[in-house]
């Protein structure tokens, strides 16, 4: 899987949150207001289950779900990721 992969398919989950309104790779997701501590703890459900990973407690650091660069970073350190 490339990172354009775990980003479009980040996207394409955080977009359900998010009603259409445009999310950069970048953006900070919980600066928006949209999103919650309860919606953070989804993510973690969201990413173990579409990429195979298992997040421990080390990885459960605001800064690994903060936006969909950091999703997508995450992700790929803890995989097998090209490109």
């Amino acid at each position: 899987m490339t990172m354009e992969e775990i980003k479009s398919k980040t996207r394409q989950y955080l977009g359900k949150f998010f009603n259409g309104q445009h999310l950069n790779d970048y953006d900070d997701i919980f600066a928006t207001g949209v999103v919650n501590s309860l919606f953070a703890m989804q993510l973690v459900m969201f990413i173990e289950k579409e990429f195979g990973i298992e997040i421990n407690n080390n990885d459960l650091d605001l800064n690994n779900f903060k936006s969909i660069d950091a999703v997508s970073t995450l992700v790929a350190s803890k995989s097998a990721v090209t490109g």
